[in-house]
């Protein structure tokens, strides 16, 4: 081809574009660029204001590696969280995704609303990503055979004491419930005590601590309410024996969670059950808080309770895909969390553990190779999580429990009365 003819195709081809440039202008029907999917993301306050700030970061950066799609945040308070999400459901207006606590999925699954995601933990299992969790936490959240949620962080209760006040009534760290009861004992003096503990919820899981740690558990394998069996009763006892030792801060009854942290950071007890951020809360006495080890049961167990906070897809998103695609990312780079927003769980994946913002902290990375290997969940003994879980926590039935016991009351009489309770909340 020569020149000319080079040129000259070159010279229609502009003109063609021109032309077409010109149709595309003058056409009634202009193309529009492809809309993004928007998609709603609910998450709970999971730690103090920088949490928040962490997370809504970490959207933006989510949007930006995924310009077809683009998640809107919401933070939502604890108080009325329930009421929160039934009136978004019933009203058409749910989130595609959210975060929740422990039974949050199931409870709301078993209203149908919310999307199984047994495919993505087939597929994760099946490409090994699955090894990433620790172990249990996701057949956790299994019911009726559909993998309801997915597991992000771990609630756990640890033992906790003053360093200082054992040190001064020469009292080594208890490794044992006998132990620990010596030396509560021995430690209330002068004002002080061996233990504190609260009338609130925070009060209620010094009861799941103790039976769970002594081999119990509130249900038997076909989910049917056990609180007097033999393990439990044990475990009642030894609560009930050291509050007659007087070794229990009589305050404990009225106290909220609040009020018993305080009163340990300030020194008025020696022994306390908290989550794990309990020394990062504890200001200039930090240094004086110990862990005090996995303590062994009256038959040698270890145990401890424990709840796995998971995220969970509604059925009521219309680009379920897309929200499957915001559940990978999101699950995967939560780390900020962590290391900008202080979350108070601990993260249910190994590879995001591995952080040196965990094994640079002394109390988080004990807490993750000692405590975590031994947490159970309300549900212990029975086969993964079923809705009526959310009822017996959320009741009051076990608070109230607390609250007597710390009074000192009859243990039968108190558990005839929560017995009661509890056959009426746990139907089936």
């Amino acid at each position: 081809m020569t020149n000319f003819n080079r040129i000259a195709l070159t010279r229609r081809q502009l003109m063609a574009s021109a032309a077409a440039t010109m149709f595309v202008a003058a056409s009634p029907f202009p193309l529009l660029a492809q809309e993004k999917v928007k998609l709603n993301f609910w998450d709970m306050i999971w730690g103090p204001p920088e949490y928040i700030d962490a997370a809504k970061e970490l959207v933006q950066k989510f949007n930006s590696e995924n310009p077809s799609i683009e998640v809107t945040y919401r933070s939502i308070p604890w108080s009325d969280w329930y009421q929160t999400f039934v009136t978004a459901i019933g009203s058409g207006t749910a989130p595609d995704i959210s975060t929740g606590a422990g039974y949050q999925a199931v409870q709301l699954y078993d209203q149908g609303a919310i999307r199984p995601m047994d495919d993505y933990i087939s597929e994760i299992k099946g490409s090994g990503e699955a090894d990433d969790f620790l172990p249990n936490t996701i057949d956790t959240l299994r019911y009726e055979d559909k993998y309801v949620a997915l597991p992000w962080g771990l609630d756990i209760r640890v033992w906790f004491y003053r360093k200082d006040l054992l040190e001064q009534a020469g009292v080594k760290p208890p490794k044992s419930w006998d132990e620990l009861r010596a030396a509560a004992k021995t430690l209330t003096k002068d004002g002080k005590y061996g233990i504190v503990a609260s009338g609130d919820t925070g009060g209620s899981h010094y009861l799941y601590n103790a039976i769970l740690n002594n081999g119990g558990g509130l249900f038997d394998k076909d989910r049917k309410l056990d609180l007097r069996s033999e393990r439990n009763m044990e475990a009642f006892q030894a609560l009930a024996d050291m509050v007659k030792d007087g070794s229990v801060s009589p305050a404990s009854t009225g106290y909220s969670s609040d009020d018993r942290r305080a009163a340990f950071y300030r020194g008025e007890a020696a022994f306390m059950l908290d989550g794990p951020g309990a020394i990062a809360q504890a200001g200039d006495a930090a240094g004086k808080i110990g862990i005090v080890e996995p303590l062994a049961g009256k038959h040698g167990d270890k145990g401890t309770i424990f709840w796995v906070n998971n995220i969970m897809i509604y059925q009521q998103t219309q680009h379920p895909d897309e929200v499957k695609t915001f559940l990978k990312w999101w699950s995967k780079n939560q780390t900020p969390l962590w290391s900008k927003g202080k979350c108070g769980q601990i993260p249910a994946r190994k590879s995001i553990s591995a952080d040196a913002y965990f094994t640079n902290n002394q109390p988080l990375s004990y807490v993750i190779a000692n405590y975590i290997p031994t947490g159970k969940t309300t549900a212990t003994n029975a086969s993964g999580i079923f809705p009526s879980l959310n009822d017996l926590e959320g009741e009051g039935v076990m608070q109230s429990f607390a609250q007597e016991l710390w009074q000192g009351k009859d243990l039968n009489s108190v558990l005839d009365t929560a017995e009661a309770r509890l056959k009426s909340v746990v139907k089936g």
